[in-house]
């Protein structure tokens, strides 16, 4: 019910409002459904801030998709399906970015410095090298002992194993958490990096 006493407008009647660009009933959706959004976005990162951050890009899309949208379907079950197929793409795609951003600075790392390099160069070389040190430290020394070992310095599973008298799946296991938390850290870093400077980091050339 409304403050007013009137019953609350049906989701149907908000949409044909929102079409006839009334932005007080697009905020009443929103309110409506926003917590809603907010646990499927939850449910796919674990991240409050991530999953909020989903919930407004969600909603974007649903509003630039109104138009598409059946009258004759439910739409809380279409919001919800949209809810989910953007958060598996944004999934699937966060995750290949984070793969060749780790792939990308390690192999940098382990490349030999170039000779004869200009001086923009050779800064450019030490902010990357500098980028990834910076992530590898804020990991937790287990994790960290782990991505060296295999990514930089190019140990085999068995010989890490040895050399640190644990078990093969417990090596696995560990490289593959410190990975996935130094790509998390190395986004994080890179995209304060792009909203301080409204550019990129220096890409590998």
């Amino acid at each position: 019910m409304t403050d007013e006493g009137k019953p609350s407008p049906s989701d149907a009647e908000l949409i044909e409002r929102c079409l006839q660009k009334d932005n007080s009933a697009w905020e009443l959706i929103v309110g409506r459904y926003k917590r809603k959004v907010f646990h499927i976005g939850y449910k796919f990162t674990g991240r409050h801030d991530d999953a909020e951050d989903l919930t407004q890009e969600i909603f974007l899309k649903v509003f630039r998709s109104l138009e598409k949208f059946n009258r004759d379907a439910d739409f809380s079950t279409w919001l919800s399906s949209v809810a989910r197929n953007f958060c598996i793409d944004h999934y699937r795609a966060s995750k290949r970015e984070k793969e060749v951003l780790v792939e990308d600075l390690v192999a940098f790392d382990l490349a030999p410095a170039s000779t004869g390099s200009s001086p923009h160069r050779a800064l450019e070389d030490r902010d990357r090298r500098s980028f990834l040190r910076r992530g590898l430290e804020a990991l937790p020394d287990k994790l960290r002992e782990a991505v060296v070992l295999r990514d930089l310095q190019g140990l085999s599973y068995q010989e890490m194993a040895d050399r640190l008298g644990l078990p093969e799946g417990t090596v696995k296991s560990r490289i593959n958490r410190g990975r996935e938390e130094l790509s998390r850290l190395l986004l994080r870093a890179q995209q304060a990096e792009r909203g301080r400077s409204g550019g990129r980091i220096p890409a590998r050339r």
